[in-house]
């Protein structure tokens, strides 16, 4: 029976060519698209899941009010994993991480810059990342060894043994190579190519004890049997116990977070993670799942339209004897059948727009063939899309009765409301938010490029301070300027495109206590910051400690920070901090260092007593960058000889700030093209069906003076209406979706009613041009042929 089954529906198949290829074609992309996003969330969802004592990690976190909003933070002092492992018997271990360190290695002549991180030797064992040489319980024990992962071993030292080489750092530092890891996976939060331990950083004077200073991640191991909420409510108080004398830290509490949760769950509100990167999973779940259901729906569309075509063979079934659950699982097995081959090119689709579709979403991500778990979820897979493809159709069709077919009196449903016509909206309804939500993101993002960012992107540089260039800075600076590759330069704190420090417990003249807790980020200045950056003074003048010396405790406000703090003559403001007197010398325009999406923050830029990290250059326009370049290379390389010359350009930098929302927005826009992709597919279908059913009208309309245009009209109307009722269900569900995700950005668009004017027009013409061709193509046929038997 089962042969015979797979006989008739690979006849059904073959026979009906058109309708065979149209389903597969679109049940393949449909698969296809959704097996890429499933794809995708397994390596989101698995994210730090490989860890063998996962459900033991935890992340700790702080948590405070500032400016009167209760903020969560995942920044930890230095002191903060030694007196757990210390002072609470629940902590088996707990390890620092201090990531995003860039050293320069030496092996021979052969030098590179790599970043990496310093840690606790205790990491190694508290996480699962396998070594392929060395002891993981011993390799960071000493202040000079160092774990390189198994790509920077080979980019090192080649074929060679690594393990007990010799790396110099930074020329100045020996290290024993003590451990080999393998690479770390793409679903891990941590990214290092090598782990140096933390006594070394202590030894370069890094490390402070004070519980204010929040510079790094710490993790705790608990010990079996140890809840969370119970550590959580110990832990709480513990940096305000030990800051008890300064009432800014009164509101202070500590508590962790899993492992497990910390990447999908890293948008803090309110105090609590809420979400992050699981609203993303979920909205891109949700797509998938559309996707496929749009992809069923034509199978379902089509199977149903053609049903006259199979009643006779049903009704003969019925006659002899066959049962409705036979022919249920006849019909069943059909579009099973067809899930199959449609899963086959869907597969080989997958593998040739995996890289691809790695490279958009950031991530290299393949197919784990080699997993019998793979190949268990493709059975799964398969079956569901062919019960969900066939099971509507299997249960129609198997319904008729056999009397009234064999009679021919049966008809087809002209109902003003059937089930094809409602999975057809379904169908487009989806098709027109993902149009309406790609408008919106591109609009949004080219919002946020267009702002005014309040300084000079073009022809600025930075260069990283590192080796000898802090100690020669002047050098460095008087020939840049000399030579002509420069016409500023100024060292900072960080790049003007990043905040790398902020501070609170600022007082002045008429401020309050509460006003302690305002939080400033900061950057600093030794002279010609506001020249460099290509930013605006509004008052008083820039940092210039050649000019003044007395700028070394000079700041400059910008606009936002005057707001904040109620100042009316900002130039005769002293802030206090730290024990220290800083005076107010200028105030400059208001300028974007972080999200472009955001409202800018109150900021102070100090004067030369404050560290510095960065070099900024503004080249010099009478050149052309390729000359400018070659010119600061000459210099640092004089200056600085055992480091390469490393630069960034600003504007390349800032426009980085803009890949995630780009990103969401292509997806949008590749997703919305796919689900239209396969509606239109479906359409095509059922107007191709609707003009072979109908060709016998068309004839008389034609015999009876109907043009060309008014069957074309009669046609594609009801298509066409069914669109327009699409568009008007997806309408106000786009605008609460799009809504809701543009109220996660301060610096938004207002949602225009020419966005849905564009979104309808565009679905209604690719509509028309999808259904048109069939229509007109019946309209142009001679009747003769169709009339001749009659």
């Amino acid at each position: 029976m089962i042969k015979n089954y797979l006989k008739i529906a690979w006849r059904n198949l073959v026979r009906n060519k058109v309708y065979s290829f149209i389903n597969i074609l679109g049940l393949s992309v449909g698969m296809a698209s959704c097996m890429l996003i499933l794809i995708w969330i397994a390596n989101e969802v698995n994210h730090d899941q490989f860890h063998e004592k996962k459900n033991r990690i935890y992340v700790v976190n702080n948590r405070d009010v500032n400016e009167g909003v209760v903020n969560a933070w995942n920044w930890t002092p230095n002191i903060m994993a030694p007196s757990l492992k210390q002072d609470f018997p629940e902590v088996e271990d707990a390890a620092r991480v201090d990531a995003g360190n860039t050293f320069l290695f030496t092996v021979g002549d052969d030098k590179q810059k790599q970043q990496g991180a310093f840690t606790d030797p205790g990491f190694l064992t508290m996480f699962s990342f396998p070594f392929t040489q060395g002891d993981p319980h011993t390799a960071l024990n000493e202040p000079h060894n160092i774990v390189l992962t198994e790509k920077l071993a080979k980019s090192l030292f080649g074929d060679a043994d690594a393990m007990g080489q010799l790396i110099k750092i930074d020329s100045t530092d020996q290290f024993t190579v003590t451990g080999i890891m393998a690479d770390l996976p793409n679903n891990t939060r941590f990214d290092f190519d090598y782990l140096l331990p933390w006594d070394y950083s202590v030894n370069l004077g890094w490390r402070d004890s004070s519980w204010a200073n929040n510079t790094l991640q710490t993790y705790v191991l608990l010990k079996e049997g140890v809840s969370q909420a119970a550590f959580d409510q110990k832990i709480n108080s513990i940096t305000k116990d030990h800051l008890a004398e300064n009432p800014l830290y009164s509101k202070r509490e500590v508590f962790t977070q899993p492992l497990t949760e910390a990447w999908l769950y890293s948008k803090q509100e309110n105090g609590y993670y809420t979400g992050g990167r699981i609203e993303m999973v979920r909205l891109f779940a949700i797509i998938a799942a559309f996707i496929l259901i749009i992809a069923c729906i034509n199978f379902m569309n089509l199977s149903t339209a053609r049903s006259e075509k199979r009643a006779k063979e049903v009704g003969i079934r019925k006659v002899v004897g066959a049962q409705k659950q036979l022919l249920v699982g006849q019909f069943l097995g059909e579009s099973i059948l067809l899930a199959c081959f449609a899963f086959v090119f869907a597969l080989a689709a997958v593998m040739l727009a995996l890289p691809a579709f790695g490279n958009l979403v950031g991530k290299s991500l393949h197919i784990a063939f080699g997993n019998p778990l793979f190949w268990l979820l493709s059975v799964a897979f398969i079956v569901t899309c062919g019960l969900l493809a066939g099971s509507y159709p299997a249960f129609y069709l198997s319904a008729f009765k056999p009397v009234s077919v064999l009679k021919g009196l049966f008809k087809r449903s002209g109902a003003a409301v059937n089930p094809r016509k409602v999975l057809v909206v379904v169908q487009f309804s989806f098709a027109v938010i993902l149009i309406i939500a790609t408008i919106i993101v591109s609009q949004q993002i080219k919002h946020a490029q267009s702002r005014d960012n309040g300084y000079d992107r073009n022809d600025l540089v930075y260069v990283p301070m590192e080796g000898a260039i802090e100690n020669k800075y002047n050098l460095i600076r008087n020939e840049l300027l000399s030579k002509g590759a420069a016409v500023a330069v100024t060292k900072s704190m960080s790049p003007i495109t990043t905040r790398y420090s902020d501070s609170w417990g600022w007082s002045w003249t008429g401020s309050t206590e509460e006003d302690k807790r305002i939080d400033f980020v900061r950057m600093a200045s030794d002279a010609d910051f506001v020249k460099t950056m290509g930013a605006t003074l509004t008052m008083g003048r820039d940092i210039d400690i050649y000019t003044y010396p007395g700028d070394s405790l000079s700041i400059v406000l910008n606009e936002t920070a005057v707001k904040m703090m109620h100042l009316e003559d900002p130039l005769s403001t002293i802030l206090k901090a730290d024990d220290e007197d800083w005076r107010v010398v200028g105030v400059v325009k208001d300028f974007i260092y972080e999200s472009p999406y955001e409202k800018v923050q109150q900021l102070v830029i100090f004067g030369p007593a404050a560290w510095f990290s960065t070099i900024h250059l503004r080249l010099n326009p009478a050149n052309t960058t390729q000359h400018n370049l070659k010119l600061a290379e000459q210099v640092f390389k004089a200056h600085n000889p055992q480091y390469p010359f490393s630069y960034h350009f600003v504007d390349e930098v800032y426009a980085r700030k803009f890949q995630e929302e780009q990103r969401v927005g292509t997806l949008a826009a590749l997703f919305a093209g796919l689900t239209i992709f396969i509606s239109c597919l479906g359409l095509f279908g059922l107007a191709t069906f609707t003009a072979e059913s109908r060709i016998k009208e068309v004839g008389v309309r034609k015999v009876l003076g109907a043009s060309v245009l008014n069957i074309t009209a009669l046609l594609s109307k009801d298509f066409l209406k069914l669109v327009g009722i699409s568009f008007l269900i997806a309408s106000p569900i786009a605008w609460y979706a799009m809504s809701q995700w543009l109220g996660g950005y301060t610096y938004r668009i207002n949602i225009g009613w020419w966005v849905f004017a564009l979104a309808g027009t565009l679905s209604m013409l690719i509509s028309l041009a999808t259904i048109s061709y069939q229509a007109i193509r019946a309209a142009m046929a001679n009747p003769v042929h169709s009339l001749r038997n009659e």
